[in-house]
């Protein structure tokens, strides 16, 4: 039966599609590889957690431990975009993290662990349209841990929102266009109010003579 069980310390099928090394070449080259590709990352995990976790892995008495973590980069942003390589010593401690580390949760987060052909300068950044990952791109899920929607359906959002703006404009200026809020009869009545006529001794006498007496109850309590 330990044919059917796939082992965990084994590497994906995964190929960089901007490597240029044969399949062959490139199994040998994992075979002793020291350098971890760590993805589905959390956009707020930090390098600190990282290394914390990873470093359960590592083996400073023989030798070992985390040489570098390189957390992955939005292109435009230069702010984490959900991967990192994790660079140890040894590659038996690469090994022990495939085994132990990768298929458990950061942040939540179910995160996955395969050796890599090692870091080269560039490769920290995303290679998504928008400048993150491609699996960001065209992402229809509402992901709160990867900044939310994919980064496709924000840009047909804020595309829809424009529109909308540029509609609510063309109606406000244009021949018809609605009062904005009321503010015009608002301003009128106001201008009304202020030129009507205050209250004066002689309204008092005028109402004396027309018979609107005060009553005497009432001329009693303002005296006390």
């Amino acid at each position: 039966m330990a044919h059917v069980v796939q082992p965990l310390d084994q590497p994906s099928n995964y190929k960089d599609s901007q490597s240029r090394i044969e399949r062959a070449k490139q199994n040998d080259l994992l075979s002793k590889s020291t350098t971890l590709y760590i993805g589905n990352l959390s956009f707020y995990t930090t390098e600190e957690q990282i290394y914390e976790l990873f470093t359960k892995c590592a083996s400073p008495e023989d030798g070992g431990g985390i040489k570098r973590i390189i957390m992955g980069l939005d292109r435009n942003t230069r702010t984490p975009c959900g991967f990192c390589f994790v660079e140890y010593y040894t590659h038996g401690e690469a090994l022990a993290s495939m085994k132990y580390v990768s298929g458990t949760k950061l942040d939540e987060r179910i995160i996955r662990c395969d050796l890599d052909l090692g870091y080269k300068e560039g490769r920290q950044f995303g290679r998504g349209k928008s400048g993150g990952q491609v699996r960001d791109e065209h992402r229809q899920d509402y992901d709160p841990g990867r900044g939310g929607w994919g980064a496709q359906a924000q840009r047909l959002e804020a595309e829809r929102r424009r529109e909308v703006e540029e509609r609510y404009a063309d109606a406000q200026e244009g021949p018809g266009a609605v009062a904005g809020g009321g503010g015009d009869w608002k301003e009128t009545e106001m201008a009304v109010s202020s030129r009507k006529r205050g209250r004066s001794p002689d309204d008092e006498g005028d109402n004396v003579r027309m018979g609107h007496h005060r009553p005497r109850d009432d001329m009693e309590v303002e005296r006390m």
